[in-house]
């Protein structure tokens, strides 16, 4: 719980100081942290066997199954169900001892979702605590979901377009033809390529959601070479 509290303390800090985190979070952490409310399709988005199960056990119809031979096609016989980490624990207190039958699977499945729906509860807490000490936490109520992964994490893709807009030319300019060359360069690059590059030239491998939040900018150079007449070479600060 320590470790997921200072999580929460790095992404408040990521917030503030508009200095993005490269992370990959279930899309539902996002909504828990904005206390936006879960429901089956979050389930679906991560779990989509564990979700097509339940979704099994409620819905009989054109199944064939019936209460004479639930339990024989049913491999579940108690209110169990697996957790994230594959372990098969019970989804309410006790429901080990909680025979599953063909007329409360309906209250199993409205258990097994709610339980693993709600089973990092704690560990959300946790990095909300965490982020708590940085920024108002009751705001992100304000937010949805999309819009505080973006402040946290920044853009996933790193564009050309946005790139320019961080250059600044000495001695050289923009139509300059080794200038056209290098952002064509960049263009061939993959997207991994391009976040190398930035790392490069920034040591962050995200950038901000808004343009307007980078202050640092990198800086090309023209350096003219004794060697040859001609020959000349760029370098990136």
């Amino acid at each position: 719980m320590v470790q997921f509290r200072f999580l929460g303390i790095l992404m408040a800090v990521a917030i503030r100081t508009k200095k993005p985190l490269d992370l990959h979070l279930a899309p539902w952490v996002w909504k828990q942290l904005c206390s936006m409310p879960l429901g089956g399709p979050d389930l679906e988005e991560v779990d989509l066997l564990t979700y097509r199960s339940l979704q099994g056990i409620l819905h009989l119809e054109n199944s064939g199954i019936t209460e004479d031979n639930f339990h024989v096609m049913i491999p579940l016989d108690s209110f169990m169900a697996h957790s994230a980490d594959g372990r098969l624990v019970p989804v309410v207190p006790g429901g080990q001892n909680i025979s599953l039958t063909f007329g409360n699977r309906t209250e199993y499945v409205e258990k097994a979702l709610n339980y693993r729906l709600h089973e990092m509860d704690s560990q959300v807490a946790a990095v909300r605590e965490g982020m708590s000490t940085i920024i108002p936490v009751p705001l992100l109520s304000l937010l949805t979901a999309q819009q505080l992964e973006q402040l946290v994490c920044g853009l996933p893709e790193v564009s050309v377009e946005m790139l320019k807009k961080l250059v600044r030319y000495r001695d050289i300019t923009e139509s300059h033809q080794l200038i056209c060359w290098f952002w064509q360069s960049l263009v061939e690059f993959t997207n991994e390529e391009r976040v190398l590059f930035l790392r490069f030239v920034s040591g962050r491998s995200r950038l901000p959601s808004n343009p307007a939040d980078i202050t640092q900018k990198f800086q090309i150079i023209k350096v003219d070479r004794v060697r040859s007449p001609n020959q000349v070479t760029t370098t990136v600060t």
